[in-house]
């Protein structure tokens, strides 16, 4: 019922409303999202956060550790911890670069691999589950405005986020 009286007001709301909305949007719907992922990734063994450390590697196996922390935006710390617990499991392994023995470079190992590829299946349904019934066009509208504020945000931060 809350659904459709909001819905019916949507003419009356001000920019300035819609702004605020979407920031309780953004927030309720990732919550949601990580709740949902969580539980669908149990069966992997693996969390959300080292699923995203996965599929990051996944991509682009052999990753400099700072390297996939920017990329991640995560500090060294949080995802030192992360790589940690994942090469306690022998899902990663950490690898001095041959180059520069100072620089770790984080590689899948087989498990690792196989721990992807279970990933992906998991992540197709619950994607699709989630997207139902939404146009692909409104989805990468959606995707390319959160991409600006994300950029918007990573400007306002700059220089200003102690890791």
């Amino acid at each position: 019922m809350a659904r459709e009286d909001e819905d019916q007001r949507d003419d009356e709301v001000t920019d300035e409303d819609w702004a605020i909305r979407l920031g309780f949007y953004i927030h309720d719907t990732s919550r949601l999202r990580r709740i949902i992922y969580n539980a669908a990734l149990k069966p992997a063994g693996v969390t959300r956060s080292q699923a995203w450390v996965l599929a990051y590697l996944g991509r682009k196996d052999g990753m400099a550790q700072s390297e996939l922390a920017a990329q991640l935006d995560l500090g060294k710390v949080a995802l030192g911890g992360l790589v940690d617990r994942l090469e306690a499991v022998e899902l990663v392994e950490r690898r001095s670069d041959a180059k520069d023995r100072r620089v770790k470079r984080i590689f899948l190992t087989p498990a690792g691999r196989k721990v992807v590829n279970k990933m992906r299946s998991i992540s197709e349904p619950t994607n699709a589950e989630i997207l139902a019934g939404i146009a692909p066009e409104d989805v990468r509208a959606a995707a390319r405005t959160l991409r600006a504020i994300k950029d918007n945000l990573l400007k306002m931060t700059a220089g200003k986020v102690s890791e």
